[in-house]
This record gives C-alpha cells, sequence and structure tokens, in this order.
C-alpha cells in the first residue's frame, strides 16, 4: 500500500525481504497516531497496526508524525478506512460472501472486526516481503489467521497477476464481492489503473469496487495546492512519484467505461459530514483524496 504523503522520513523499515512496506508502516502509525492525538469519539479506533508495526517508545516524533498538514492526513486516512468498512458491513447484508483488500499492507479489519469478517471470506494482496512479516506478527502477537482470512502474496515487481493469484487462493468470481484499493491509484500509471477498473468490473452482479484517487493540481485552493504540492515533490524524491491524478467525473467516466453498471464519486466534503460533523476541534479531512465507488 501505498500513500498520497508518502514522504521520506527517518525512522521507517526498509521493504526488503520480510519487511513491510515503510508505507504500510506509516499507516498503521498515523491511525494509531488518531487515536493517541484527537480527542474521542474517534472515527476508527486501530491500535493493533501499532503493535504489528512496533516502532518504538518514541514513534510520535518521527518526522512523518509530525509533518505540516499531519492532522489532515490522519483524518482522511482513518476516514477512508472507516468508509470503507461501513461500505463492508453494509454489503454483508445485501449478500456479499467476499471482500479482497488489496494492497492490504498492516490492516487490520480481520482482528478488529471479527463479527463481519467471519461472515465472508476475506483475502488480504499484497507484496509477499509484506505478507511473511505480517503472518509471523499475528503469530507472535497471538492473533494467528482466522479460517475465514487468507493473505495472498503477490510480487507486482515480477509482473504477477493479482487476479491470477487470488483465484489461485479460492477466490470466486461467480459470488457478490466488496473490493477495496486505497492509497494506490496515483501510483500507477493510467493504463494500469484502466486495467485494474476492467478487471473489477467482470465480478459478479452486487459487487462493489471502492478506490481513492488524487485531484489534479489545478482544482485546489491556493492553500491547499501548496499543501499537495509539497506532498507531491516529497512523494518523488522517495521514489513513488504520483503519476495519474483524475476529476471525479474523468475517474466516474473511466469507471463506467470500463464495464461497471453505476459509479458514485464521494468526496472529502461527503466523509467529513459523514464522520466529523460534530467534532469542535477542526479535525476533518482536507480535499486531495477522492472516493470512487462502483457496482458491477
Amino acid at each position: 500500500m501505498r500513500e498520497p504523503d508518502a514522504a521520506a522520513a527517518g525512522g521507517q523499515r526498509p521493504a526488503g525481504s520480510g519487511e513491510p512496506d515503510h508505507t504500510a508502516v506509516r499507516v498503521a502509525l498515523w491511525r494509531a497516531l488518531h487515536v493517541a492525538a484527537d480527542a474521542p469519539p474517534h472515527v476508527l479506533h486501530d491500535e493493533i497496526g501499532l503493535k504489528l508495526a512496533d516502532p518504538g517508545r518514541n514513534w510520535r516524533e518521527r518526522g512523518d508524525m509530525t509533518m505540516p498538514g499531519i492532522s489532515g492526513v490522519r483524518a482522511s486516512i482513518v476516514a477512508r478506512a472507516r468508509f470503507v468498512e461501513d461500505l463492508v458491513a453494509e454489503r454483508v447484508e445485501a449478500g456479499a460472501a467476499q471482500y479482497v483488500i488489496l494492497g492490504a499492507g498492516l490492516d487490520t479489519f480481520a482482528q478488529r472486526r471479527p463479527e463481519v469478517g467471519s461472515r465472508l471470506t476475506v483475502f488480504e494482496v499484497d507484496q509477499p516481503g509484506t505478507q511473511a512479516w505480517k503472518r509471523r506478527r499475528l503469530a507472535a502477537l497471538g492473533y494467528g489467521i482466522p479460517s475465514w482470512l487468507t493473505l495472498v502474496p503477490v510480487d507486482f515487481e515480477a509482473g504477477d497477476s493479482w487476479w491470477e493469484r487470488l483465484t489461485a487462493a479460492g477466490f470466486d468470481p461467480r459470488k457478490p464481492t466488496v473490493v477495496a484499493s486505497t492509497g494506490v491509484s496515483m501510483y500507477l500509471t493510467p493504463e494500469a489503473n484502466t486495467a485494474t477498473l476492467r478487471q473489477a468490473a467482470v465480478l459478479a452482479p452486487g459487487s462493489v469496487f471502492a478506490t481513492t484517487f488524487l485531484l489534479p493540481l489545478d482544482m485546489y485552493d491556493p492553500d491547499q495546492r501548496q499543501v499537495q504540492e509539497f506532498s507531491m515533490r516529497n512523494a518523488a524524491a522517495s521514489g513513488t512519484p504520483f503519476i495519474s491524478l483524475y476529476s471525479p467525473e474523468e475517474m466516474r467516466r473511466a469507471a463506467l467505461e470500463a464495464g461497471f453498471a453505476k459509479a458514485v464519486h464521494v468526496s472529502p466534503d461527503d466523509l467529513a459530514a459523514r464522520y466529523f460533523a460534530d467534532r469542535h476541534d477542526g479535525l476533518r479531512p482536507p480535499r486531495a483524496e477522492q472516493f470512487l465507488v462502483a457496482e458491477a
């Protein structure tokens, strides 16, 4: 999993064999920082990812925990996670049988929401090194791997097909499914994003694909644009430049052209109204990251 604010920072682990991707660790720490730094009610209560990452006592002093605009970053991270998990719970009631998390990283849905997850077959898709490390950490912490959870290692850098690996791991494309891909599209080429949309569009009727995307720079207010340009420079400097940016209409049209029957844009304002309306501390997601929810 990669993130819109993937700035290089001290204290992060390398993404080599048997280690989690540094951006996956960062997301887990931002989620924990929401619980540690923001007043309740919390949009998402996730400290299991912090336990998995085990970053040391001074993790809150890391550069990526204190950089400019960090409150908005963590608001966006927890809002999108809560939105996806609410969507999954909703679709379970409508008959969804599977949940696929692309670029799962240190996602802890299976550990925190077993009352929902146990009603599904959950597939976590990620790089082999991150998955091997996560499997060991879950065992060390006493969580283990429940029977309804499958970790699916996919070596994207070697050209592995996530769809082929997924089906080989027991995924049934004939069953209604929720597929989530967050914090990824900006790092992929337009062609790769289109290919992912087309693959997800052939899912069984009643399936849903939820993905995030970033806006082009000319769609920001001047102050927001400065923050986003800062994020883009840092992302490029760390070797993960933003490649694909979309307007909401461009993303919606791409989903419909890929074969989805319906595509809906969900804005940060929508998420703010849903999860942050009663807060008095100004915490809310910035305008950068948007959601697309497409139905097969």
